[in-house]
């Protein structure tokens, strides 16, 4: 990485990240807060997606803007996290005008966390609201922590832990993009039964342990690997690159992300997953065109593809018994 990068998502200039965890739970919120609102796409490619206002990213339709992104555990019951952004948001004034009112513009993705072994009797009203405004509350610039926080709380893989990962580069233009994803997947992100991570070839420095890759890949290696079929899954993240690009381009490099996440985790997309991939610009810095565009999309496979390793190897454990062991507990 260029000297001076965090390989973060706050590599990003222009916009803040920020975590709310409940270990008791067993989940969380991620969210994405926009200095100022940012032109925004996404693509939902995993069959069994939860979100909010996903359908505005479409390319068709009017609104080009967003105020942030929220990334959130809890199934459907975790859309109400959305809320709590929007009520931190409000309050500062935040949103698309709409006469005298203005309305903040939240995309949500979810993921399924409801079976890891934590205390999800609420009681009346889930707690996603709540854990949506600490999020908000809590977004900052600069360095944050990775694995078991926000919306990797509670996430899971089909063999280790789950968790948050993210991962940065710079173009040869000059161009920051990177991403964060929250990795829940039903199939696995390590070849076989072994330490190595397929996104290996892709890895910079030591950034998820610096093991490379295992000398040969047998067919049992690459055998379905999943989580028990009674689960669901959800894969969810986001890119964002300061370079100014377009709505529809935006759409191109959130399917590029997708990419990244096939490189990642094997398999991928399935009936079970909802894996959803959000894209933004901030439009700090000018495009050059359409060479730009192609190296972004390139590099949106990559920064993908080494958070969603990033996210397991950085995961620890669920503080109670029968939780999923990480990836750290065996291989560190």
């Amino acid at each position: 990485m260029p000297q001076g990068l965090l390989n973060l998502l706050t590599d990003i200039a222009g916009l803040s990240v920020g975590h709310a965890t409940d270990l008791g739970l067993g989940s969380g919120v991620t969210v994405i807060v926009f200095d100022e609102p940012a032109t925004a796409s996404g693509t939902v490619v995993g069959g069994a997606p939860g979100g909010r206002d996903v359908t505005l990213l479409d390319p068709s339709m009017t609104m080009q803007q967003v105020d942030a992104f929220v990334l959130s555990g809890g199934s459907a019951f975790g859309l109400d996290a959305a809320g709590g952004v929007q009520s931190g948001l409000r309050a500062a004034g935040r949103g698309f005008a709409v006469g005298t009112v203005r309305v903040p513009i939240v995309p949500q993705a979810i993921l399924m966390d409801l079976l890891n072994g934590g205390d999800k009797d609420w009681g009346l009203h889930a707690p996603y609201r709540d854990l949506g405004y600490e999020a908000y509350r809590n977004a900052a610039k600069g360095a944050f922590p990775l694995g078991t926080i926000g919306a990797g709380t509670g996430a899971t893989t089909a063999n280790f832990k789950g968790g948050l990962g993210s991962a940065s580069a710079v173009s040869s233009s000059g161009h920051t993009i990177a991403a964060l994803v929250a990795v829940n997947a039903m199939g696995s992100v390590v070849i076989g039964d072994g330490p190595h991570f397929w996104a290996a070839p892709f890895e910079e420095g030591q950034e998820f342990g610096g093991l490379g890759q295992p000398a040969h890949v047998s067919a049992d290696d690459r055998a379905m690997q999943i989580k028990g079929l009674r689960l669901t899954a959800t894969t969810i993240g986001a890119v964002v690159t300061d370079c100014t690009l377009s709505k529809p381009e935006l759409h191109r490099l959130s399917l590029s992300a997708h990419d990244g996440l096939a490189r990642a985790v094997l398999p991928a997309h399935l009936p079970l997953d909802g894996d959803t991939m959000f894209a933004a610009s901030t439009g700090k810095r000018e495009s050059n065109g359409t060479a730009d565009l192609m190296e972004l999309c390139h590099l949106a496979t990559l920064v993908t593809t080494r958070a969603i390793a990033r996210g397991v190897y950085e995961a620890v454990a669920l503080p109670y018994a029968g939780a999923q062991p990480a990836w750290r507990d065996r291989w560190a």
